[in-house]
């Protein structure tokens, strides 16, 4: 299959899910993003990679953040402007290819990657392009599967090229100052897409 045509088959197959009743993987915020709320203090401008139906970015609106959200799935963003609504915040949504996304420069205080698979060799794309968009002392915080997840049928991609690695990570991020990296096991319920245990990577890093 030819590269347009499998992103085509790959943004259907999003469309197809969030256009199921009720959110895909909940309403409520990833964990580990809800641990370092602190960071998202009033005014702050955040970047929601790959943001899906919306549940994280409505959690950092929530906090007076300025939340910009972009994700593949149109069908996706629709339920995050919902969700949104139904919590009285403002969202500004992007529906875009993360590969011609234009994160801009100096832009950002925080960028959050929660469950953000891509392919290898677009997602070093992405991760090049994060020192950049931050402002200096900006944060960068990310959530996602380890190799160690394939097969647990408990959330996350079915293809190694998709999942990560604290090693792979600390280099990709070079140009950041790594506060937090583990992998480590966890219990994760965020509605019918990842449920139970499951082997995930934490990082949060800041740019100097």
């Amino acid at each position: 299959m030819s590269k347009a045509g499998d992103l085509l088959e790959q943004n259907q197959r999003w469309n197809e899910r969030y256009q199921q009743d009720g959110y895909y993987y909940g309403r409520d915020a990833n964990d580990f993003l809800k641990s370092k709320a602190a960071l998202f203090t009033p005014g702050k401008k955040v970047l929601c990679l790959a943001e899906g139906e919306g549940r994280n970015a409505v959690f950092i609106a929530k906090q007076g953040c300025q939340v910009t959200a972009v994700d593949f799935s149109a069908v996706g963003l629709e339920k995050l402007q919902k969700l949104a609504a139904e919590n009285s915040v403002t969202i500004e949504t992007t529906c875009a290819n993360l590969r011609h996304y234009e994160m801009g420069q100096n832009k950002w205080d925080i960028i959050v990657s929660v469950w953000c698979h891509l392919p290898s060799e677009l997602r070093r794309l992405v991760h090049a392009r994060v020192p950049d968009a931050l402002k200096s002392n900006g944060h960068f915080l990310l959530e996602a599967y380890t190799p160690n997840q394939i097969g647990k049928n408990t959330g996350g991609p079915i293809e190694l090229d998709r999942v990560m690695t604290a090693a792979a990570l600390k280099v990709e991020l070079s140009g950041l100052k790594i506060i937090e990296l583990q992998e480590t096991e966890r219990q994760i319920s965020e509605g019918v897409g990842h449920n139970g245990m499951s082997s995930v990577v934490q990082m949060l890093a800041q740019k100097i």
